[in-house]
């Protein structure tokens, strides 16, 4: 983990946490860490004026990808009300951009290239629920788009361990770069002040 350096133009792209994501239980962390740690991150991301990109998931039967797969899907059922509603946390600020996604990653059938590329950013700093589904997707499909990659590891949890060490392990260091909250916040603190 070495983090090197901000671009001017960074953005915060916080991945699923929504309401029914961080209900589920997080390894090796709570979603509820996930949540402080990215709430800390937006704040500092707003105060710079810097771009806060909340993404959710959102689904429908008619959503459903097609195509035969070795793991059975859930067969989905009604969803609460609130179920992908951004958590109380994140929530509320209107200058934040929100992008719905009904795909795993953020990048494909959505706004999100658009709303970056139209503000000049270059990098974007990822956090989110599930590490190995959401938040790697968005990050290959982000390096793929040229974008510079910095995923905030200790902002980031998933529903397995395993998959959550073998993105942190093998898949997150060919895209970009990682480091924790803390890190990123003192980097941001030097680049942007």
């Amino acid at each position: 983990m070495a983090l090197t350096t901000l671009d001017p133009k960074t953005a915060l792209v916080v991945i699923d946490l929504q309401n029914a994501v961080v209900a589920l239980p997080g390894t090796p962390l709570s979603t509820a860490e996930v949540v402080a740690r990215s709430v800390e991150l937006a704040n500092a991301f707003r105060a710079r004026q810097l771009p806060v990109v909340l993404v959710r998931v959102d689904t429908t039967p008619a959503d459903s990808l097609p195509g035969r797969t070795e793991r059975v899907r859930r067969s989905g059922g009604t969803p609460a009300e609130n179920a992908a509603q951004i958590v109380d946390d994140l929530a509320g600020h209107p200058e934040d951009i929100v992008v719905v996604k009904r795909n795993w990653g953020a990048f494909y059938g959505t706004d999100l290239d658009l709303h970056l590329r139209r503000r000049g950013i270059t990098q974007i700093v990822l956090t989110g629920v599930a590490t190995s589904i959401g938040v790697e997707s968005t990050a290959r499909a982000a390096y793929e788009h040229g974008y510079n990659i910095t995923l905030a590891t200790d902002a980031m949890t998933d529903l397995n361990e395993t998959a959550h060490r073998n993105s942190l392990d093998w898949i997150f260091p060919r895209l970009g770069e990682s480091g924790t909250t803390t890190e990123v916040l003192n980097l941001l603190a030097e680049t942007h002040s």
